[in-house]
């Protein structure tokens, strides 16, 4: 028995049978798969048993557009890193251009052209981290895809006061960032009644005494 656990105790942590080989990347789009690979942090030889796989996701973590990792063991020789990046949910104007983010803020890329697919969202100080940011994220998370398409502007300068512009010329008085999927299903019945219009006002600031005008 002793000399059993001798053998074991030898392959995984003194032979070269059990070592990082090939460090596999996946789910990458926008982080060059070399600078992963850097930011992990782990060299091939290292005895795959001894990878610290918690200190290596904290590194990869530390990337500006990582968002989750995952590290793991892929016996006998890889050490696989699972990455998911950000997303752009959201645009703020920029000089002449405009900078796509994500929930938190955090640059995504830069465009010179508006973007079709995200919203533009006005806010007071600092983008990154902003809690109006957060909270214009979350309406575009839990807002229909019909919806979504819709909106051109979200104005989140005042926090207990977020407005949604709409292309055809209707707002939504939003109020704050609280009930945000109820003040989403409301305002689906609303239009739905009501179809919009160039003017009209779509008040879902208290989802249970919604009103248009």
């Amino acid at each position: 028995m002793v000399g059993l656990v001798c053998v074991v105790a030898w392959v995984l942590l003194g032979s070269r049978l059990l070592v990082v080989r090939d460090v596999s990347v996946e789910g990458l789009e926008r982080v060059p798969e070399q600078e992963a690979v850097q930011a992990a942090g782990v060299d091939t030889g290292t005895p795959l048993i001894r990878v610290d796989l918690g200190a290596a996701e904290g590194r990869v973590a530390d990337l500006d557009l990582v968002e989750e990792v995952e590290v793991a063991r892929s016996w006998p020789a890889t050490l696989r890193v699972e990455v998911t990046e950000r997303q752009p949910v959201l645009a703020v104007r920029v000089g002449e251009g405009y900078r796509l983010i994500d929930g938190d803020g955090v640059r995504i890329e830069d465009s010179d052209a508006r973007p079709g697919a995200q919203p533009l969202v006005r806010v007071t100080g600092e983008v990154e981290g902003n809690a109006g940011v957060r909270a214009a994220s979350d309406i575009v998370e839990t807002a229909p895809d019909s919806l979504l398409a819709q909106m051109q502007l979200i104005d989140a300068s005042e926090g207990g006061e977020i407005t949604v512009q709409l292309a055809d010329g209707s707002t939504v008085e939003w109020g704050d960032a609280s009930d945000t999927e109820d003040k989403s299903d409301v305002l689906r019945v609303l239009m739905g009644e009501h179809p919009p219009q160039d003017g009209q006002v779509y008040d879902v600031s208290n989802p249970d005494l919604a009103i248009v005008k």
